[in-house]
């Protein structure tokens, strides 16, 4: 389960957002903050994974309370490091350098919507899924962990080709609560061991996941759904 605070002066905002967080299965709101100073108490009361850091605050913007969060993880080394979405109203391209610098892991521009967060969330929960699962790191590993290169630049294995890729990565996209190979095979127009082959090798980058599904023949059907 991953713990969530959420930081926003608005009460009301905050609300809305500790609502969306609580509607993500594996994330809990563990505190709420309407300050900097709140902020960082709460974050030595709960100890966070993710915070999430609005960036005008009444004593003190977002920015420095991330690097106050950071302080503390380098003095005390057994501290847990926690993870940081941005979600504000500045605009300011120096700010959105000044908390990539902090070390944030992304940056949502208000107003948003439900689902735009709740992908973000997706994809922390991803991210740090994929870094708990790994030992020693491929270069596509780090490639997909900090976003260096575009989707469609990563190399395929021999016999799949880029426009397909394309292809089934945005059918995918299409259908978010996820799809069969058959399914995919249809909404693409390609054949079923077409898809699979791609589904399959989205999967084992961890651009999809798969889960199973138990129908009325007892025999467990593969479903797969974009999380890259």
């Amino acid at each position: 389960m991953t713990k969530v605070l959420v930081v926003d002066d608005d009460f009301m905002v905050a609300k809305l957002h500790s609502r969306y967080v609580s509607a993500m299965d594996g994330f809990v709101v563990a505190g709420v903050a309407h300050s900097g100073a709140q902020a960082l108490r709460a974050a030595e009361a709960v100890r966070p994974d993710l915070v999430l850091l609005d960036v005008y605050l009444p004593d003190m913007d977002g920015i420095g309370v991330l690097r106050e969060l950071r302080a503390a993880e380098e003095r005390d080394p057994s501290r847990t490091p926690v993870d940081a979405l941005f979600i504000t109203a500045a605009r300011d391209a120096e700010i959105i350098r000044a908390a990539l610098r902090a070390g944030a892991l992304h940056y949502l521009i208000k107003p948003f919507n439900q689902a735009a967060l709740q992908e973000q969330l997706r994809h922390v929960a991803a991210l740090r899924a994929r870094l708990d699962n790994l030992d020693e790191a491929r270069q596509e590993d780090v490639d997909q962990i900090f976003g260096a290169r575009p989707p469609g630049s990563r190399e395929l294995p021999k016999g799949l080709a880029p426009h397909t890729a394309d292809l089934v990565e945005r059918t995918l996209r299409a259908h978010p609560d996820g799809l069969s190979a058959t399914e995919c095979a249809s909404a693409g127009t390609l054949s079923r061991v077409s898809a699979r082959r791609y589904l399959e090798f989205f999967t084992d980058t961890g651009r999809a996941e798969v889960t199973l599904r138990y129908g009325g023949t007892g025999r467990p059907e593969r479903r797969y759904r974009w999380v890259g």
